[in-house]
């Protein structure tokens, strides 16, 4: 196939679809006027939320009959629309619509979405609700509607996902096609996460140029919503997708290796090989889209405060008109002239004269070639590597830290089935070491005891069978689970643990923990909740 952007086109044509044929079965009818609906916005208004209705129903599980069609358009009517509409008439409009509109008076409805691949048309049908008959008081018979699938894919179609939301999604459909090596389908998720990066690098410029023409049409909600998404992308997307491009090239280079020449690969090799090169492709290009949204982050940021920056300045400028401050007075008294400097001075105001130092005539006076061939020769001694190198071996100090507290707890537990932290605190104080071990910064001591609560409980199996499953992204930053599992895996003794329960004891005894040091070494008195920590073998 030439194009393949066109792959999947009737599947897009029957969303088209859905909407195409609503509207042609409710425009130019005449008794959306008897009602008073004159314009087509308030007809696709009041349909939508009469699906919205049937939906809410359908979800509920309840009855969805025509009088409760009819007691909704009422409702609606009298809070909102305000037309001249009594019960019946309300009851009359839902039929209208469920019938005629949604139903096409009994007819089926079908879209012709054309297939680029079969070179032909494909006929698609479309329903938006079904009906059943159902029993109202036991023994009156009613017909109830529902929405089909269809019905539930326009309705949701229309909620859109949350923007910094939209990223997320489609990079976790992009990692599972991946992981299932379905490369042909990661390709179009691939491509679907490098719009989104390119969109939101467009936002980011119609922004600038929004402000640059106007700072004040640029709300202040709009500019923290951007900046949100802004980071949102920034903090996600570079280095999964380095990782993911290691991951691809790597998968490349065994099919590459399978053969000295790719001709003798099979066909279904051959495709998968030609799509892990246009997903690195469109990995590359997603960097280096994530660099440019990264740099006009901050041109956004700079080029916003300095624009309101000149507004307040401006708003301190006194404005007065000439006429009558200038001309209508000297015209009453023409000897103001004599003091007309006084008046246009400001308009002519230079910077003030510059003043001599002294002390620049006592430094030493050197020739101004060389100091500018000394500025040129100037080399910063930094190097980003070792900074970096450096970084990063803090980091795994930090997590050293994580480890051993987290370790010593699971030992007391494992040793005792069941622990609490007034007991642990016990044996703590009689050994005087192993506090600065339990404990080794008050923050550290605090974000592991939060993640165990939050957790409640923990599968050490599941676990595993999650970590053999996917593809584990390596992180500097502490992550329970995955501690735990690193720390039962790396000790025998500690591999009989199925399951970790965790609880605040209903007791509510306060725990406190004296000589604490906190990371400016300062020491002090922490006080907590006691918690039970139970092992399962």
């Amino acid at each position: 196939m030439q194009y393949e952007f066109l792959k999947q086109f009737p599947k897009r044509m029957k969303h088209v679809g859905m909407y195409s044929l609503l509207i042609q079965n409710s425009t130019q009818k005449q008794i959306w006027k008897n009602y008073g609906f004159l314009k087509m916005d308030e007809q696709i208004n009041v349909i939508f939320a009469l699906m919205l209705y049937i939906m809410e129903q359908s979800l509920k599980e309840e009855h969805c009959t025509i009088d409760d069609i009819g007691t909704f358009l009422d409702n609606l009517n009298t809070t909102y629309f305000y037309k001249n509409m009594s019960y019946e008439e309300c009851k009359n409009l839902g039929d209208f619509i469920i019938n005629v509109i949604l139903s096409n008076e009994g007819k089926a409805m079908y879209f012709d979405g054309y297939d680029f691949e079969k070179r032909a048309y494909k006929i698609m049908n479309i329903s938006y609700i079904a009906n059943r008959v159902v029993y109202v008081d036991s023994d009156v018979k009613r017909t109830s509607y529902y929405l089909t699938d269809d019905g539930y894919n326009l309705l949701l179609s229309t909620l859109e996902i949350e923007n910094n939301m939209k990223l997320t999604i489609h990079e976790m459909i992009f990692k599972m096609h991946l992981e299932k090596q379905s490369y042909d389908k990661a390709v179009d998720e691939i491509k679907n996460v490098f719009n989104l990066l390119r969109i939101q690098l467009q936002k980011i410029q119609e922004a600038m140029l929004r402000v640059r023409r106007n700072a004040l049409n640029y709300s202040v909600a709009d500019y923290e919503v951007l900046l949100e998404e802004n980071m949102e992308t920034i903090d996600a997307t570079k280095q999964k997708f380095q990782n993911y491009r290691e991951t691809v090239k790597k998968r490349a280079s065994e099919l590459e290796e399978q053969n000295i020449s790719v001709k003798k690969l099979s066909e279904e090799d051959e495709e998968k090989l030609n799509n892990l090169k246009t997903i690195e492709g469109y990995l590359n290009k997603g960097i280096d889209e994530h660099q440019k949204i990264l740099n006009s982050h901050f041109d956004l940021k700079i080029l916003y405060e300095k624009e309101l920056e000149l507004l307040a300045q401006m708003s301190l400028i006194q404005r007065f008109s000439l006429r009558t401050k200038l001309y209508d007075k000297i015209l009453l008294d023409s000897s103001c002239l004599e003091h007309l400097d006084v008046f246009f001075r400001p308009l002519f105001y230079q910077s003030p004269d510059k003043i001599y130092n002294l002390n620049k005539s006592l430094e030493l006076q050197r020739p101004i070639r060389k100091k500018e061939v000394d500025e040129e020769e100037e080399v910063l001694d930094f190097d980003e590597e070792k900074w970096q190198e450096e970084i990063i071996r803090k980091q795994k100090e930090k997590l050293a830290k994580y480890e051993k507290s987290l370790n010593l707890i699971l030992d007391i537990a494992l040793e005792k089935g069941t622990v609490t932290l007034q007991q642990i605190r016990k044996q703590v104080e009689t050994e005087e070491n192993l506090q600065s071990v339990l404990i080794p910064s008050i923050d550290i001591f605090k974000e592991i005891m939060v993640e165990l609560i939050k957790s409640k409980e923990i599968n050490v199996l599941a676990l595993r069978k999650e970590k053999s499953e996917y593809i584990v992204e390596e992180s500097l930053e502490f992550q329970l689970y995955d501690m735990i599992l690193s720390i039962i895996e790396s000790d025998e003794k500690k591999q009989v643990i199925s399951k970790i329960y965790v609880s605040r004891t209903p007791d509510k005894i306060g725990i406190e923990f004296k000589n604490v040091l906190d990371e400016n070494g300062v020491c002090k008195t922490i006080r907590c909740s006691n918690v039970e920590i139970m092992v399962e073998k």
